[in-house]
């Protein structure tokens, strides 16, 4: 708001109008200005913005993210008592990966004693923090939004928020601040865009592909065209409807669906869809419940031999391993696989996804990842481009993923143990998709209990704080999850039918003007 005040004071010829945005914490900076909005802010473009610690960036649903905080912290955090133009230099792990490198550091709390030295703040602040306390609370953005305060004698700042379905750091928040942003009636236009890509693709990348899965063209020069410069030319620059003749309007919600490759419009996030079910059965996907009196099926999941996150050698998150093809997981004990019949119609589900699952553990905590993966048909043609030796035939294509930490299935701000070789059940929200299983393909569910190094190991036996585990405390555990007519386990989602490619076009802007 001062920043805004001082540059119409201090920069001449400006015509009073202001934009804002910004990637990733740019992005949060950019969605905070809609708190308390200067009245000359009329355009604020929030992309890939954190909105709740808890859920993105270095948590999901109460798992730390480790290397992610540790090799950005590592670097970041480091204190700069005075300016400087030198950035810092890169952690030297010693190795190139990161598997092998975290499995040695064991827990968090051990990243102090061997490396930072209890001199970078933030680190120990998370350390001290391992519920959803009022340290993570105030941190969530979110009700700031739905409370904010729009200006005197306008309906406030129009809002262009943008995600990628494959951003591996934040992909909660672009999905929670535009509907934040719907709850105050009389505002300005409040439009999302999806598209897939992955952490600030948009602006990094040209968007056709993201690790060896590719979308049919350049999505990132479509949104910077069609959608980025003529939502800030239409707020700051030309704000006449008649500018825009034979141009589309901008929708509500613009949104690329994967596995189509097509952009699709919607007057609302989520659509209106149809409800649909998938439940575990044996090995399978079924549209029916269970009807089993008893059936289950049981892993052991032993802290020595995590499930790795990626086949690819990294010293941590990669960018690619939301779109990686799974069967080296898929090929693992301890992970459990489901399977549907090969599709003879396309199947398009569209918003939020959910796993209902019953399960237990001999232990007295666990995580849940569930994974949705499109499995192509062994003669999949490879597009052009692919990189040399790779073929789609048989590609594992994870689509969605999701973990959650077992203690915080009630109530993240109060962990609970699990009671031992009792069913319960825990659900896991999956984020949005749009995405379409072609006829031919396959769906497959992926359970496992671990994910390393992306999310810290889990010790499986009960201690109140999981960042400050010692190495004694990690234990093996068997795991079960359950699909009997007594304790279900489905996927729940909504789907839309087939639709067009529905991308917008503006000659005005496609050609240069």
């Amino acid at each position: 708001y001062d920043t805004i005040a001082w540059l119409l004071e201090h920069v001449e010829g400006h015509n009073g109008r202001v934009g804002q945005w910004g990637i990733s914490y740019p992005g949060f900076y950019a969605a905070a200005a809609l708190v308390d909005p200067h009245p000359a802010l009329v355009a604020v473009s929030p992309q890939a913005p954190i909105a709740d610690w808890w859920y993105d960036d270095f948590h999901h649903h109460g798992a730390f993210l480790l290397p992610h905080l540790f090799n950005f912290i590592a670097s970041f955090g480091v204190a700069r008592p005075e300016l400087t133009q030198t950035w810092p230099p890169r952690f030297d792990h010693g190795t190139p990966d990161g598997f092998d490198f975290f499995m040695d550091l064991g827990s968090a709390r051990y990243a102090n004693e061997r490396y930072f030295h209890n001199e970078i703040g933030f680190w120990d602040d998370v350390l001290a923090h391992p519920n959803y306390d009022a340290f993570w609370q105030q941190r969530n953005l979110l009700p700031h939004l739905e409370a904010r305060r729009i200006p005197e004698g306008g309906p406030g700042p129009a809002v262009l928020t943008v995600g990628g379905w494959f951003d591996a750091e934040d992909l909660y928040g672009p999905l929670h601040i535009y509907p934040a942003l719907e709850t105050k009636s009389g505002t300005a236009s409040n439009a999302l865009v999806m598209g897939p890509w992955q952490h600030g693709g948009w602006a990094r990348t040209g968007g056709d592909h993201l690790g060896d899965v590719h979308f049919g063209r350049e999505t990132s020069l479509d949104y910077q065209i069609e959608i980025e410069r003529r939502f800030f030319a239409s707020h700051l620059q030309h704000p006449r409807a008649e500018d825009y003749e034979g141009c589309d309007p901008l929708p509500e919600a613009y949104m690329f669906e994967t596995g189509a490759n097509r952009w699709r419009r919607f007057d609302q996030w989520p659509p209106a869809g149809q409800e649909r079910s998938l439940w575990l059965g044996e090995g399978s996907l079924d549209e029916r419940a269970p009807t089993s009196k008893r059936a289950h099926d049981q892993f052991i999941s032993d802290p020595a031999h995590p499930v790795p996150f990626t086949a690819a050698v990294a010293k941590g998150m990669t960018r690619e391993y939301m779109t990686d093809d799974q069967r080296f997981a898929a090929r693992r004990s301890d992970v459990l696989v489901y399977e549907s019949p090969v599709l003879e119609e396309p199947l398009t589900i569209a918003g939020p996804l959910t796993a209902s699952l019953w399960v237990s553990t001999s232990q007295r905590d666990a995580d849940w990842i569930v994974k949705l993966i499109d499995v192509f048909p062994g003669d999949a043609e490879d597009p052009e481009g692919l990189r040399e030796g790779m073929h789609m035939g048989g590609y594992q294509m994870m689509v969605r993923s999701e973990v959650l930490r077992g203690r915080f299935r009630e109530d993240p701000s109060k962990p609970k143990p699990f009671a031992p070789n009792q069913p319960t059940q825990v659900d896991v929200p999956l984020q949005d998709v749009l995405h379409t299983f072609q006829p031919g393909h396959r769906i497959m569910i992926q359970i496992q209990s671990s994910w390393f190094p992306l999310v810290d190991r889990n010790p499986q036996a009960w201690v109140d704080n999981i960042y400050l585990a010692e190495l004694d405390d990690f234990v093996a555990a068997t795991h079960r999850v359950y699909r009997e007519a007594g304790h279900p386990s489905v996927l729940r989602f909504s789907t839309l039918p087939p639709g067009a490619d529905q991308r917008l076009e503006c000659a005005k802007f496609s050609s240069g003007e």
